[in-house]
């Protein structure tokens, strides 16, 4: 694990480079979360919503909704694919992103339509540290976490 200005980058997902992270789980299906980074800028993140279990969402269309009291705005899916489950914890507790962004506040589950090319858009964690630490200086952030 990276860390960077606070900030933990994990080097076993991969990256849109923007927000996103998305991890294989060895079934042919993603799991698919917000950055630290990412949870940062939002803040306190209030209110989350997801696409229903079964929906097909198109690759930049959003899989979840995440609301904090000075952002808003959609998760995109990484690659056409069908959200297969979404975090329940999450929906309960929105805040737990701001705690655990990368194993306990994964947003949703995804099945790409076409496995073969489902990380192309996408760069792998060792590759993409350099790039997350730009948008991190770019975007002048300090990461912090949220006590539960």
């Amino acid at each position: 694990m990276v860390e960077y200005r606070g900030c933990e980058l994990p080097e076993d997902r991969y990256y849109d480079l923007d927000y996103v992270w998305v991890k294989p789980n060895g079934d042919g299906t993603y799991t698919i979360g917000v950055t630290d980074p990412a949870q940062t800028m939002a803040g306190r993140v209030q209110y989350a919503s997801f696409r229903k279990p079964g929906t097909h969402r198109k690759a930049g269309k959003p899989v979840a909704r995440l609301e904090s009291g000075k952002w808003a705005g959609g998760i995109p899916a990484p690659f056409d694919g069908t959200v297969e489950r979404i975090n329940d914890k999450v929906a309960a507790d929105p805040g737990l992103i701001n705690v655990d962004p990368y194993e306990a506040a994964w947003l949703v589950v995804m099945r790409p339509d076409d496995p073969d090319h489902a990380l192309d858009r996408l760069t792998y964690g060792p590759e993409a540290v350099e790039p997350l630490k730009a948008w991190i200086e770019r975007y002048d952030v300090q990461c912090m976490r949220c006590a539960q």
